[in-house]
């Protein structure tokens, strides 16, 4: 770090953004992940699908209906499928990592779409679950509450086309 602010004119750095070594250290999508446990050294970065047995078990979970409560925690109705272990990992991801304000959303969006690579699989996963999120309260909102949720979706699923995109749009290095 000290080298980065000693390469660049302490005047003015704008020139810097762009130089090709940042990309290795783009922006943190989801900083919530990045926290420790509260019971554990451990840090909080759990991710659901490790195989395709993950896959259509969240899926399921999906499918299975989910109850947003009032302080918009996220939880799965099923009882069966809630007492699965993967049920509280996606419950932490839900609830302690993807943003909820349309604030933090945009921010997400805005991220996402100026990042530098393809995403991790547990960044795709997030941004997958935080559209479920926004979809979920599109429809649960009216007028212009509904168009701004409505907005921040679009802006998530062009951010997700975007990166399934990317490697065909980035010529090799």
């Amino acid at each position: 770090m000290v080298l980065l602010f000693h390469l660049a004119d302490p005047l003015d750095i704008s020139h810097v953004r762009n130089r090709t070594f940042l990309n290795y250290f783009p922006a943190m999508l989801y900083p919530a992940a990045q926290r420790l446990k509260r019971s554990s050294a451990a840090f909080l970065n759990p991710v659901l699908q490790n195989s395709l047995e993950d896959v259509v078990l969240l899926y399921e979970f999906l499918l299975a209906e989910l109850d947003i409560d009032k302080s918009q925690r996220i939880s799965i109705k099923d009882e069966e499928l809630a007492s699965l272990k993967k049920a509280a990992e996606f419950d932490t991801i839900c609830n302690e990592i993807i943003p909820k304000s349309i604030t933090e959303i945009r921010r997400l969006s805005s991220r996402l779409l100026s990042y530098p690579r393809v995403l991790k699989k547990e960044d795709f996963e997030r941004t997958v679950l935080t559209m479920v999120y926004t979809a979920y309260r599109a429809a649960q909102s009216e007028g212009h509450q509904k168009d701004t949720w409505v907005e921040s979706f679009v802006s998530l699923y062009k951010a997700l086309k975007h990166d399934l995109m990317f490697h065909k749009t980035k010529e090799p290095s």
